[in-house]
């Protein structure tokens, strides 16, 4: 039985580690609370979380656009292999 999947392997390769990027980027957004809970924590201005973390995300979507759009091998590339 011959299904015809719409992505190949090599998407589904992109795809991952899109997924991974994009986790990566959210964990490293997240930040702790303050100590007793009310007060103010500056560290929410880290450069890890303004810059770093939100550049890994946009990473993260960018791979997954080009696993997306990635062109797979034709039938006929598959048939000559």
């Amino acid at each position: 039985m011959n299904r015809d999947f719409a992505f190949g392997k090599g998407n589904f390769i992109w795809i991952g580690y899109a997924i991974a990027f994009i986790i990566i980027g959210f964990v490293l957004m997240s930040g702790g609370k303050s100590p007793d809970g009310v007060s103010f924590n500056p560290s929410i201005f880290d450069a890890q979380r303004i810059v770093i973390a939100p550049v890994v995300t946009m990473v993260g979507f960018l791979l997954m656009v080009i696993g997306i759009l990635k062109g797979g091998k034709t039938r006929q590339e598959k048939e000559n292999e």
